[in-house]
Formats: C-alpha cells, sequence, structure tokens
C-alpha cells in the first residue's frame, strides 16, 4: 500500500520554527484523533467526544486548534523541540525537515512479530532566515501567518475526501490500529521523524530579501 504524502515548504526564523510546525501537526491530529472507544462486545462499541482548544502563537500571527490532552500535547511538543533545537544548532545549516507519519500494524503470523504499514505522511521542509531590520521581520512574521492559514484551509479540505483510513477494529485488534496509550483521545498510531543538514545558518536568501525589498518599496 502507497502512503498519501503532503509536503509543505516553509522559511521562517528560528524562533518561529515550534509555533509553526506545531500550528500544522495539531491541526493534522485534530481530524486523525477519535474519542476512546468503549466496547461492550467485541465488535459493539461506543465512541467517547474530543474536546479541543485555541492556541494563540507568541511568534506568528496565528491561531490554530489543538485536541484538548495534555498528554498528546506534551508528545507533540517533544518531538517539535528535539527537531527545532537541531535545526537552530550550530551544526545545522538552517535546513531540514520533520514528518508525521500515520501507520498501521499488521501481524505476522509466521514470526510473531508485527510489521508497520504507513498510510499517511505529512512532512514539514524548513529553511531558516536571519534579518537586517526589524521591518523585515514584521513583514517575514505576516507572511508565515498567511502561508500557515493557507496550509491548514488546504489540511481541512483533504480531510473532507473520502480517502482511505484504516477500518475500525475489533476490540482484540484495537492496538494494531490507534494508539491507546491516551487517557482521553485514542488517535491513529502516529511518529514522529526528522532530519537536518549542514554546517552554519545562512542569512536570509537572495529570493526572500528580494520580495521583502519590494513589498517595503511599495
Amino acid at each position: 500500500m502507497n502512503a498519501r504524502s503532503q509536503i509543505f515548504d516553509l522559511t521562517m526564523e528560528g524562533r518561529q520554527v515550534d509555533e509553526a510546525v506545531a500550528g500544522i501537526f495539531h491541526t493534522v491530529l485534530f481530524h486523525r484523533c477519535l474519542g476512546k472507544y468503549m466496547y461492550t462486545g467485541d465488535a459493539q462499541y461506543s465512541i467517547g467526544t474530543v474536546g479541543y482548544s485555541d492556541v494563540d502563537c507568541d511568534f506568528i500571527d496565528f491561531t490554530y486548534v489543538c485536541c484538548t490532552s495534555d498528554s498528546l500535547t506534551r508528545r507533540v511538543k517533544r518531538a517539535i523541540n528535539l527537531f527545532s533545537e537541531k535545526l537552530r544548532s550550530n551544526e545545522s545549516c538552517g535546513s531540514g525537515q520533520i514528518s508525521l507519519e500515520f501507520f498501521q500494524k499488521k501481524k505476522n503470523r509466521w514470526l510473531f512479530t508485527q510489521e508497520s504499514i504507513p498510510w499517511e505522511v505529512w512532512t514539514v521542509h524548513l529553511d531558516l532566515i536571519k534579518h537586517e531590520n526589524e521591518d523585515e521581520r514584521q513583514l517575514c512574521r505576516e507572511n508565515v501567518s498567511d502561508l500557515l492559514t493557507e496550509k491548514v484551509i488546504y489540511i481541512t479540505e483533504l480531510m473532507n475526501r473520502h480517502d482511505y483510513v484504516p477500518k475500525t477494529p475489533s476490540q482484540s485488534e484495537l492496538d494494531l490500529i490507534f494508539d491507546t496509550s491516551f487517557p482521553d483521545v485514542q488517535p491513529y498510531l502516529f511518529k514522529f521523524d526528522y532530519s537536518t543538514s549542514g554546517s552554519t545558518a545562512p542569512s536570509m536568501g537572495n529570493a526572500m530579501k528580494k520580495i521583502i525589498k519590494e513589498t517595503l518599496a511599495m
């Protein structure tokens, strides 16, 4: 089975990385989380509700929605922080990507092991920039906000399509499809992966400089 894949390319300051990635991934997870399953038989169940909260960003003019789950928020934040710290370190050239992958497990009858099969992958590719003055910083803040708004709308549109998601399993196979470790929500099984490249963080690219200077001149 080929996994669906979406890649978002973004350019921003280092301090904006955590909030930008969180805004995208929490939007995806909001659509990929269900309430806790409560079974009355192996194939009979009811589903609990999922609460939601608005999150206001500090370094971007942007607000996103996330599931009301402290444990889920901590897991997402921990993964993004590890990536952000590596991306912003002296060992990085200021370019990298982080992925949110949804997968299902398949029992291997002969080897008594489980195979992980990805069915959807969301990747955010980031390039860091440094600004020469406050005008550039403010304009970039607005540009990042506009881009994130577009991405969230796009994600919502994709979620309304009738694309493949794993079928609801029986109680005995629930852990093959969902992560049941959270006390208040039940997302599809997911994991994070990230990579960074190069040595020192570059100053603002020529293309971005040209865009900002042309906008400031208007």
